[in-house]
This record gives structure tokens, sequence and C-alpha cells, in this order.
């Protein structure tokens, strides 16, 4: 369970970087980046799938907090809830301004080639999926908990050190064990 205070401490910290952001300072900003954008691009990556269109629309995200931190209410929303708003909403915005996909009858299918991976690559990138969650599966479950929050879920380390109560160099010691683990585990198997 995480605390009340670590949450609020953690906003109040985004919070205090944003108003510095709003006076002009990079270094303030590249903090504020640095716990928020692993969040923010898993939002973006959802909506959009295209992780180059994510990853756009996540830059474009991060120039309007640089214009508009000064606009920032703590009183109205949560730092996190606030960009997450934003970039929602942009994510949103890119999704609708796709061009419509054009219908094409069914007898046209016919003709097309299908470009998707052979059916030998989907087994061989299923058969690596099924070990990657074995290894994980061996792990510690707090160890394997982090790294699946981390790697799959977008949650920053500060995030999930919050979460989980504990200091952000104990939770970046449980992945980095985990993923050593899962290596020489994942190695074993080829053989």
């Amino acid at each position: 369970m995480t605390a009340p205070h670590a949450h609020s401490a953690g906003a109040a910290e985004l919070a205090a970087l944003l108003a510095r952001v709003a006076d002009g300072d990079a270094q303030a900003f590249q903090q504020f980046y640095d716990r928020t954008s692993a969040k923010l691009f898993g939002i973006t990556l959802r909506i959009l799938i295209e992780r180059q269109e994510a990853e756009d629309v996540l830059q474009e995200v991060y120039v309007s907090v640089w214009r508009k931190a000064a606009t920032f209410d703590p009183a109205r929303a949560s730092p996190i809830t606030w960009v997450a708003t934003i970039a929602r909403n942009r994510a949103i915005d890119r999704l609708r301004a796709r061009p419509a996909r054009a219908h094409v009858p069914v007898e046209a299918a016919h003709d097309l080639a299908d470009t998707g991976p052979a059916p030998d690559a989907a087994l061989v990138s299923s058969q690596d999926a099924r070990r990657l969650h074995a290894a994980l599966g061996l792990l510690e479950p707090r160890h394997a908990a982090a790294i699946r929050a981390c790697y799959f879920e977008g949650v920053t380390y500060e995030e999930l050190a919050v979460r989980e109560a504990v200091p952000v160099g104990t939770l970046k010691s449980w992945v980095r064990r985990g993923l050593i683990r899962m290596r020489g585990q994942l190695e074993g198997s080829e053989a």
C-alpha cells in the first residue's frame, strides 16, 4: 500500500517542477520529463497503436508543457492528471485527423498480398513471448511485478517506488536483478 503522504509528496514535487518550468528552468523541465514521459508514452501508444505516431504526439505534449506550464493550477488537478489529459487529448486529436480508410469490396481481398509475418515467424514470436513470460514467472513476485510495470505498462521508477513504498534505488535494484536473472534463464533455454 502506498502511504497517502507519499503520493501527495510526488504530486507536490511535480507541481514545484512545473512552477520552475513556467519560469523557463530547462533543468526542471528535464526532471519533469524524466518523471512523466514513460506514463505519457503509454497513454499515447495505447490510443494511437503506432509507435512513431505516439512518439511524435509525445513530443508535441512536452512542447505544450513547456509553453503552458504557467497555466497549471494545482487547485484544479494534480500535475500528472493535467499532463496526462494533454497527452490523451493530443493523441485523440491525432487519431481523428487520420484519413478515413477506404472500404474495399470483399471480393477484392482475393488479389491482396498478405504483408504480415509468415506463419513460421509468428510461431517463433509466440515462442519468444512464452519464454519471456516463463522467465518472468521464475522471478520473485515483487521483481517480476516491477519489471512488468516498468517495461510493459510504462510506469516510471519514481511512480512505482511511491506505489510500492520503497526507495527508488531499491526498486531499480529489483529490476536490475530481475533482468539479470531473466537473461540467464533465457540464454539457458536457448541451448
